[in-house]
């Protein structure tokens, strides 16, 4: 009855405290202060549900475990007069299988939820509406616009002289142009080295290998202009590879692609721009002089 007591008087306080913390949360706090906002990306929440669950749980251990090792050193503190040494306790079976089942509990609910989520990410669109090839290049990106046959080729960015802060120029920073509401198939090729393409506020990045043929599949569900850039160290120029990606309506997105054709961007920029032209599967085999 007296422990009974005890655990009654210490939930009260904790769920008080965690009502007012809960109440006064802001919305970039309830989203675990992700660079996003709800609804960006068909992705976007998944994400976001998985990370945010994720941390009240392991907040909820950390405040058992917390709570239940004050509640040792308290309890179990040497009194004033006391010596020796305290009384020696054999194992607890009980606690013994307690402390090693909801560990592994923890960490098979993490992984199956996880792979659950990214299985839904992955999976590839049957018809996508538009398909998008983007390449990867030091220190740039090259857009090929398959469905409607023209492209985009990059440059490298640079520094803005007018900035004191290190920005580069933004009309030179390369642009993807996205139709909002529609599936988007986006085919991720390397030029040279290893990237990462990542759009930041998609919550979603995927490597970029020579070679080798990635794939997202994203469905973007509000206008604006997001931030990307490439997430993996690639050369002495990698913090200037940015991109910009606007998702736009379908008016506008046809309005950008009639004007790359009118610049005379018709056709696909391919594989003959790579620089590692003895790679599997690129360009023709080798033949040895006789």
């Amino acid at each position: 009855m007296r422990s009974n007591r005890r655990l009654r008087w210490a939930a009260i306080p904790i769920a008080a405290l965690m009502s007012v913390v809960l109440a006064g949360c802001t919305q970039d706090q309830l989203q675990g202060w992700l660079p996003t906002e709800p609804g960006t990306t068909n992705n976007v929440d998944r994400v976001i549900g998985l990370w945010v669950t994720s941390w009240i749980v392991l907040l909820i251990v950390g405040v058992l475990t917390w709570g239940l090792t004050i509640w040792a050193i308290v309890v179990y503190r040497r009194r004033k007069g006391q010596t020796g040494l305290p009384a020696q306790l054999r194992y607890n079976m009980p606690i013994e299988i307690f402390y090693t089942v909801v560990p592994l509990i923890l960490v098979l609910g993490f992984f199956a939820f996880t792979a659950r989520d990214q299985s839904a990410i992955e999976q590839a669109y049957e018809k996508p509406d538009y398909t998008i090839q983007v390449f990867g290049k030091q220190w740039a990106w090259d857009f090929n616009y398959t469905n409607d046959d023209v492209y985009y080729a990059g440059v490298q960015g640079q520094d803005d002289p007018d900035d004191d802060n290190g920005n580069l120029v933004e009309s030179e920073i390369p642009t993807l142009y996205l139709p909002v509401g529609k599936q988007i198939e986006i085919q991720l090729e390397s030029r040279d080295v290893i990237h990462s393409f990542w759009v930041i506020d998609f919550l979603y990045k995927k490597d970029m290998l020579p070679g080798k043929t990635n794939y997202m599949y994203v469905t973007p569900e509000k206008e604006g202009t997001y931030t990307g850039k490439c997430a993996e160290l690639c050369g002495e120029y990698h913090s200037m590879m940015l991109f910009n990606v606007k998702v736009v309506s379908q008016q506008e997105y046809d309005s950008y692609i009639e004007s790359l054709r009118a610049a005379g961007n018709e056709g696909q920029l391919g594989h003959e721009y790579d620089r590692n032209q003895n790679l599997p599967g690129i360009g023709e085999p080798a033949h040895e002089e006789e």
